[in-house]
């Protein structure tokens, strides 16, 4: 039997999908039911799509996760440079990073600056 590959748009609606179980349909976040095409095509879905859906929620708990501990990551990355400085400011202790050092600082900087981002199937 040949491979498959996964179908976009049916791991997209496996993202979506909110099971109502009081009528056995399907809806979108906004609580718009799926269209019957919808419903079959989640119906359909292959285990590997099942796990991709699963895969990409994982992953965006740990983005969520990430972003809500950036501040507090930022502020123990700093503390040890800051601490050795006579005057501590953020400019002066970039003046005494190492390479990689300023490659994690501007990490977690950009990290601690990013607006939050709404999960997005197919994105994470």
């Amino acid at each position: 039997m040949p491979d498959i590959a996964p179908r976009r748009h049916v791991i997209a609606l496996l993202c979506a999908a909110y099971y109502k179980t009081d009528s056995d349909t399907m809806c979108h976040h906004d609580e718009t039911p799926f269209t019957p095409e919808e419903q079959e095509a989640v119906r359909s879905a292959t285990p590997d799509e099942i796990q991709e859906a699963g895969r990409q929620h994982d992953r965006y708990v740990e983005y969520v996760h990430a972003w809500l501990d950036a501040p507090d990551a930022l502020d123990d990355f700093l503390a040890p440079f800051l601490d050795r400085l006579p005057e501590a400011s953020v400019g002066n202790a970039v003046d005494i990073m190492n390479e990689d050092e300023r490659a994690e600082f501007q990490r977690l900087l950009d990290a601690v600056t990013e607006p939050f981002r709404p999960f997005a199937p197919n994105t994470f």
